[in-house]
C-alpha cells in the first residue's frame, strides 16, 4: 500500500497562492471509514469559500469536498461498499483534493459502472445540490416555473436540464451571450444576460408580471434583492450559495411587503447527513444521468499541481460547465 498521499492543503486563508501539495499519510480505514484511491476529483465554489475563510476551518485543512475513485479497504462496520468496488462521493470532512484518503464512509456511495470517473466526480456535490433543490427544499411541480442564477455554471446547466425533464420552465442568468446560449442549449425555457438587462425587470416581462415560483441563487450579495422583487406571492427564495459575497443583513419586514414570500438558506450537507437520505438522492442523480436526462459538462480539466490556476480561473467567472483535478 502507498504510504502518503498527495494532498492539497491551506495552512492560512488567502488567494489561490495559500494552496499547497503536501505528501500526507494515508493509513488504514477505521470503524465506519474506507480508503478510497481517487481518478478524479471536483472543484466548487464552496472551495473557494473555504480557502478565503468565509467558511473557517481549523487550520492546516485539507481542501476539496467531491471526488470519486475504486475503494482499497473498508473499515469495521462499513456494509454498503467492499475494495475494488467504484464509488463517488460529496462530503465532509473536506480533503477530496488528493490522490488518496481515509474518509467516514456514510456519504461514499456506490457508482454505477455506466458512469466515468471523470462524470462522477464532477457532479455530485453540484447534482445533489440540484436534486434538493428541486425535490427538498419547496414544493415545485411541472408548469411551475423558476429563476436560476449562473445557469451555464456547474450546478446550473445541471439545473436547466433537470428542469427541463420534470416540466419546470427555468429562467436562467448568465454574464455572457454565449453562456446564455449554452444554457438555453440544454433546457432553460429563457436566459437573461445580467450585464445587459436588468433581470428583474426581463422576468417581470416574461412572466406577464406574475413572477416566479421560486428563485434559486447562488450568487448572493449581487442579485439578492432583484430576486425578491422576481417572485410571485407566497414565492420562495432558495439563497444557497455567495459567490458574489454574502448577502447583507436585511429587514426581515420587507418578505411582507413583496406578498409575503418565504425565505431559505440550505446547505447539501444538511440534506446529506442522514446516510439513507444520501444514499437516495445519489441514485436519483445517478438515475438521471444514466437516463440521459442530464449530461455533465467538464469543460475544464486541470492537474493536481494545477490547482490554484484552476481557482484562479473559477474566482474569475472563466469556467462554465464542471471542472475537475486529476491527481
Amino acid at each position: 500500500m502507498q504510504k502518503t498521499a498527495r494532498t492539497v492543503v491551506i495552512h492560512e486563508t488567502g488567494g489561490p497562492e495559500v494552496l499547497k501539495i503536501e505528501d500526507r499519510p494515508l493509513g488504514d480505514p477505521g470503524p465506519g471509514e474506507v480508503r478510497i484511491r481517487h481518478h478524479a476529483c471536483g472543484l466548487n465554489f464552496i472551495d473557494v469559500y473555504q480557502r478565503t475563510g468565509l467558511y473557517p476551518m481549523e487550520l492546516p485543512h485539507a481542501l476539496g469536498m467531491e471526488a470519486a475513485g475504486v475503494i482499497e479497504a473498508v473499515g469495521e462496520g462499513v456494509t454498503h461498499l467492499k475494495p475494488g468496488q467504484r464509488a463517488a462521493y460529496a462530503a465532509v470532512p473536506a480533503g477530496a483534493y488528493c490522490e488518496a484518503r481515509v474518509m467516514p464512509a456514510s456519504q461514499v456511495c456506490p457508482l454505477p459502472g455506466g458512469i466515468s470517473f471523470e462524470t462522477a466526480a464532477a457532479m455530485m456535490l453540484k447534482g445533489l445540490t440540484v436534486e434538493y433543490l428541486f425535490h427538498r427544499t419547496t414544493p415545485l411541480k411541472r408548469g411551475d416555473t423558476v429563476l436560476f442564477h449562473a445557469a451555464a455554471g456547474g450546478v446550473g446547466l445541471i439545473a436547466c436540464q433537470w428542469a427541463k425533464s420534470e416540466g419546470i420552465k427555468l429562467i436562467g442568468t448568465a454574464g455572457t451571450d454565449d453562456k446564455c446560449r449554452l444554457a438555453q442549449f440544454n433546457g432553460a425555457t429563457h436566459c437573461i444576460n445580467y450585464r445587459t438587462e436588468d433581470f428583474a425587470s426581463r422576468v417581470a416581462e416574461i412572466t406577464g408580471g406574475k413572477g416566479v415560483d421560486a428563485v434559486m441563487d447562488s450568487v448572493g450579495a449581487d442579485t439578492f434583492e432583484g430576486s425578491l422583487d422576481c417572485l410571485k406571492p407566497l414565492g420562495m427564495m432558495i439563497s444557497f450559495g455567495n459567490a458574489s459575497g454574502p448577502v447583507p443583513p436585511f429587514n426581515i419586514g420587507i418578505l411582507g411587503q413583496k406578498g409575503s414570500l418565504k425565505i431559505t438558506r440550505p446547505t447539501l450537507f444538511t440534506h446529506i447527513a442522514d446516510h439513507s437520505v444520501c444514499q437516495a438522492m445519489a441514485r436519483r442523480l445517478f438515475g438521471k444521468v444514466a437516463g440521459a436526462e442530464v449530461k455533465i459538462h467538464i469543460d475544464q480539466r486541470f492537474e493536481l499541481d494545477q490547482v490554484a490556476e484552476a481557482h484562479r480561473a473559477l474566482e474569475a467567472r472563466q469556467t462554465t460547465g464542471s471542472t475537475i483535478l486529476v491527481p
